[in-house]
This record gives structure tokens, C-alpha cells and sequence, in this order.
């Protein structure tokens, strides 16, 4: 059986470490296996125990005092030291073969935009672990109230695609705090990003970027990459429709091994007349 993974990235702060929570409760409420891995040096306690810790190996906390780095230098400190001890990740793991893994990821984007950190990370567990892995993107659906803002975040969304070379979602997160404030109507437009939104911003802006701003809408328009999926993590059927995209894309559904049908028993007659009524047949 394949192992099956998800990879939770995004800017600090869009709700990626609620969703993991979200994910794992509904893996579990329907009966599937699943555990949290923390990638995340500098992460708080949350709701759920990690499975897999990488301050178990090295934490921001201690890197910064120690070393006297900064949160950045000590992240990308930290980020090295566990690509030098890829055998602890390994071994740490390594007994999880049929569980679906959600690896929680830090906010910090240059990780896998700038830093090829990341896609080394997610090339280690797809080739030599093994793993049919999926990347989650998020991005706070506030942005959508600031368009450059989105589109931004919609640059980085296309640049994870590109560097990560994963089956790849976008997810348009906290939607509960717009749902006031954009009709349906217009979130379709950022769901599925329209360009010339951008454009419409030229005349409250510099005229200096409008050639700038008109060569983001062209390259957003030529790669038509980027689509979003919507997502609020207090409701069951929004994480479970997420989680079938995941399915999809990771082809979970392939990678189970098939199952022994089950004898039924059948006690008295009543209960075979019962059984053939419910088939459209008869006992004759």
C-alpha cells in the first residue's frame, strides 16, 4: 500500500495549524487512520499531541539562545540541521505505512520560494519514503477585501506550485470572516482568480506600476494555474470536501488494498424472505 501525505503550507497566520486540527478530526471521525507531523521549530501546543515532533530534534527556542539568531536565521538554522538528520525523520516515520500523514509546515514561504528547503524535503518523502504526497496551500480569505494583497498571495500560491512539483490544492481559508461582506457572486471571481481584477486598482495607485501590474495579470492569465478551493474549518463538510480533493489527487482510494467481502449470516427464514424482498425477488 502507498503512503499517502499532505503538506500544509501558507503565510503565517492564515489558519494552517487550525485546519491540521480540522483534517485529522475528520480523518478520524470516518473511521480512517491519521497523524500530525510538525515541521514547524517554533510551533505551540494545539489541540492535538504531534505524532512526529521536529522539536523533539531542534527548536527555534533553542537555536535562538544558544546561537543568538534571529526567528529567521534560526528557522533556516533549524531547516538545515533536519535536512543533515533526514535519518531521524525517517526513522521517526518509519512505522506509519498505512496512516494518512498531515505534515504542519512553517509560515515562513521563503522555505520553498526562495530556499529550496521544502521541495528537497517533499523529493526525499515522495522518492525515498515513499509517499504519494499532495501540497495545501493556504490563503486567508480576508485578502480578497485588498486586491493586491491577494493577488500577491496568489503569486506565491503559482510559485509553491512551481518549485514544489507536488499534486498541488489552493484553499481559500477563514471564510467565515468575509461571508458579510462578499457576495457569492464576487468570491467566485477570487475562487477562480480573474485577472483584470488586478487592473482595477491602476487608478487608486502609483501610475509608476501600472506596466507592472498589467504584466502580473498577464502572467497570471497565461499560466491560469491558480484556483482556490473554499474552506471553513468549523464545518465538517467544508473540511470533508477538501480532504475528497486530497483523496483525488493522492489517489488514497487506489492505494487501499481490497477488502474480503462479509458472510452475512442468515438466522431464520424471516430473515432470508427479508433479504430477497429488499433484492426485488422472491423465495419461489
Amino acid at each position: 500500500m502507498s503512503r499517502v501525505g499532505v503538506m500544509v503550507l501558507g503565510p503565517a497566520g492564515v489558519g494552517k495549524s487550525t485546519f491540521c486540527a480540522s483534517l485529522l478530526n475528520h480523518i478520524l471521525s470516518i473511521g480512517r487512520r491519521a497523524h500530525l507531523v510538525n515541521l514547524d521549530p517554533a510551533a505551540e501546543p494545539g489541540e492535538y499531541e504531534f505524532s512526529v515532533d521536529i522539536r523533539d530534534l531542534v527548536s527555534l527556542e533553542d537555536v535562538m539562545e544558544e546561537m543568538s539568531f534571529g526567528p529567521n536565521g534560526g528557522l533556516l538554522y533549524c531547516f538545515d540541521f533536519l535536512m543533515s538528520h533526514l535519518d531521524w525523520l525517517d526513522e521517526e516515520i518509519g512505522d506509519y505505512q498505512e496512516e494518512f500523514l498531515i505534515f504542519d509546515c512553517p509560515g515562513q514561504i521563503e522555505l520553498y520560494t526562495h530556499i529550496p528547503v521544502l521541495p528537497t524535503l517533499a523529493k526525499h518523502l515522495s522518492q525515498n519514503l515513499g509517499f504519494s504526497l499532495c501540497a495545501a496551500y493556504l490563503l486567508e480569505a480576508p485578502f480578497v477585501i485588498d486586491r493586491p494583497k491577494f493577488f500577491s498571495g496568489v503569486m506565491s500560491a503559482m510559485s509553491a506550485m512551481i518549485l514544489l512539483e507536488l499534486p498541488h490544492i489552493n484553499i481559500l481559508s477563514k471564510l467565515d470572516l468575509i461571508k458579510d461582506d462578499v457576495s457569492k457572486r464576487q468570491m467566485k471571481q477570487f475562487l477562480n482568480p480573474d485577472p483584470t481584477l488586478l487592473s482595477g486598482i491602476n487608478s487608486s495607485t502609483n501610475p509608476k506600476f501600472y506596466d507592472l501590474n498589467r504584466a502580473l495579470v498577464q502572467l497570471i492569465d497565461d499560466f491560469g494555474m491558480v484556483q482556490f478551493l473554499p474552506l471553513d474549518s468549523t464545518a465538517p463538510e467544508s473540511v470533508g470536501a477538501i480532504l475528497s480533493y486530497i483523496d483525488d489527487v493522492t489517489q488514497w482510494a487506489e492505494a487501499q488494498e481490497p477488502k474480503e467481502p462479509k458472510d452475512e449470516v442468515i438466522e431464520d427464514d424471516d430473515d432470508f424472505g427479508q433479504m430477497l424482498a429488499a433484492a426485488g425477488g422472491n423465495e419461489d
